[in-house]
């Protein structure tokens, strides 16, 4: 079971997360969310996680963004997947190759056909919808999620996710990673310690 904490904003909060089994840490250059780094303090983040262990796998998340600054971004960062959370058609996913992970909201029944279009991404994160592209803090039906899994996708799970209920999640939709960010914070982008070791003890221990 993959485990990624997202919305990393401080060295600190890496290190809790590493050092308490986060397989993966999500960091968001899109400048409109709550959580947004900037590069300097992206590099100072990604130094402490893989300090605390080399082989994290650093996640960027971007939102309809230049494709070519995107890469620029990446490479000078060092990072291992490029998530593309905004309205990126699949030729864009198609340009960062096996880096590539594309977000998708799951509204309705409707939303799973659009999994076909981005058959060439390795992983695809399930989302509740949300205007601010993640981060809502509110659960969606997990049905659907789990019928992207049935398809044989591998699906990281997100939306509404907390220590509380990842069990029950991971029971119910069998994905092969969970995301969580609102539901390991005292604010945004600041991490709860407690929380985020509770969830990925009850993330791991659900399977």
């Amino acid at each position: 079971m993959i485990v990624k904490i997202c919305g990393v904003t401080r060295p600190e909060d890496a290190e809790v997360a590493v050092r308490a089994g986060a397989d993966w840490l999500g960091l968001n250059f899109w400048p409109r969310s709550k959580r947004w780094i900037d590069r300097e303090r992206a590099r100072a983040v990604i130094d402490a996680a893989r300090a605390a262990r080399a082989d994290v796998v650093i996640a960027g998340v971007f939102v309809d963004q230049i494709p070519d600054g995107v890469r620029e971004l990446a490479d000078d960062l060092g990072l291992d997947r490029v998530q593309l959370h905004g309205d990126e058609p699949p030729h864009v996913c198609a340009l960062f190759g096996a880096r590539a992970v594309k977000a998708l909201p799951m509204g309705d029944a409707g939303d799973l056909q659009r999994l076909a279009d981005y058959a060439g991404c390795e992983v695809v994160l399930c989302d509740t919808p949300s205007a601010l592209r993640g981060g809502s803090g509110r659960v969606f039906d997990w049905s659907l999620a789990r019928r992207a899994v049935d398809a044989g996708r591998r699906i990281l799970l997100a939306g509404g996710l907390n220590p509380d209920n990842v069990a029950e999640a991971i029971a119910a939709v069998h994905p092969w990673g969970v995301d969580v960010a609102s539901g390991v914070e005292s604010a945004p982008g600041i991490k709860d310690a407690d929380r985020v070791k509770r969830f990925i003890e009850a993330a791991k221990g659900a399977v």
